[in-house]
């Protein structure tokens, strides 16, 4: 199934991506295939599902009371979110969810992780292995869980000296938001280089010019795109935020010495009071549709948020084509098929 184009409308305020059938007679076919965007909160630990081919949502009702960071599996049809607070603190997953197909379900925990977790930032998946950024006052750490019959365990965790929120596995590397700066770091060959508990430094770590502070980062088709929540609050925090596309990225981001700046001149950057984008602490980038659905937590208490034709955009600003109000959304997950 083909997910080729990106319009809107329905439950996201506007949502509808098309799909090309097997044959040659360009029927469009709107229930062929998967395009799922789940989404996660911090006000109650709910997960929400919006089907993009259906226009139809569903309410996961968790055991968790805050979440951030989610991963899909198509193997068991399964989410992972990593349940954060003071009595939650690893990782949950949820069997079979498409067997309820109501509009809201409340679902039992299937496999709870240990409890290793302090304040979870991000989840990024390779393989088995599920890899939690962690970010407290005196401790920056990525711990490394393994999923294997039926559970989890806690393979490894791997101190690092900057503070963290997002990451995202490209192929064997793992990239990782220095929070409070506007730095991106990447460990190279993250899992076999490090396959014990261990301190480390990052392989390299740039900056890139025009982001205040970096939170959210996805992905896809060469594209990294990044997101800028500038202030954390006080005076205009809750429009001053951006997004940063970066097609051609590992050229780009290769072409830039250890310590040294991407340069604003290669890359998009999408701001402006108009965009909405205050806090967007997280975003996904599907670069088939060339779109990017953020996770907006400051502006009108959070929206999800989606901007079409983001690579052939030039610097400036836009208008969501999507604007849809979710209560302290904290991160997003993108599974087409």
């Amino acid at each position: 199934m083909n997910i080729s184009k990106f319009l809107y409308l329905g439950v996201l305020g506007v949502f509808a991506l098309t799909s090309c059938s097997d044959d040659d007679d360009n029927t469009t076919d709107m229930n062929n295939g998967t395009a799922d965007l789940y989404a996660t909160s911090h006000a109650d630990g709910n997960v929400t599902k919006y089907n993009l081919l259906t226009n139809e949502a569903t309410v996961y009702t968790t055991t968790a009371t805050d979440a951030e960071g989610i991963y899909y599996s198509p193997e068991d049809d399964s989410f992972t979110i990593a349940s954060r607070g003071a009595t939650q603190n690893s990782l949950q997953t949820y069997i079979s969810i498409s067997d309820l197909v109501s509009t809201t379900a409340s679902l039992n925990v299937d496999i709870t992780g240990p409890a290793a977790l302090q304040s979870a930032r991000d989840l990024a998946v390779s393989g088995n292995f599920y890899v939690v950024s962690d970010n407290t006052a005196n401790n920056n750490r990525l711990f490394v869980f393994e999923r294997s019959n039926g559970s989890f365990t806690l393979s490894r965790t791997i101190n690092v000296d900057f503070p963290l929120w997002g990451i995202e596995f490209v192929n064997n590397d793992l990239y990782a938001v220095v929070d409070t700066t506007n730095e991106l770091a990447v460990f190279t060959n993250f899992l076999s280089s490090n396959p014990s508990d261990a301190s480390i430094s990052a392989s390299k770590r740039v900056a890139v010019e025009g982001i205040v502070r970096t939170h959210g980062l996805d992905y896809d088709g060469d594209t990294m795109v990044l997101t800028d929540i500038a202030a954390a609050a006080d005076g205009n925090f809750d429009t001053d935020g951006a997004i940063h596309v970066i097609s051609n990225f590992n050229t780009k981001f290769n072409a830039v010495a250890n310590g040294e700046t991407l340069e604003l001149t290669n890359q998009i950057r999408i701001s402006g009071a108009s965009t909405l984008l205050g806090n967007p602490v997280n975003v996904v980038y599907d670069a088939e549709a060339d779109a990017v659905y953020v996770a907006e937590l400051a502006n009108g208490g959070g929206r999800v948020l989606a901007f079409s034709s983001v690579s052939s955009n030039t610097s400036g600003t836009a208008t969501p084509a999507v604007n849809n109000s979710l209560t302290g959304v904290s991160s997003l997950y993108l599974y087409k098929n």
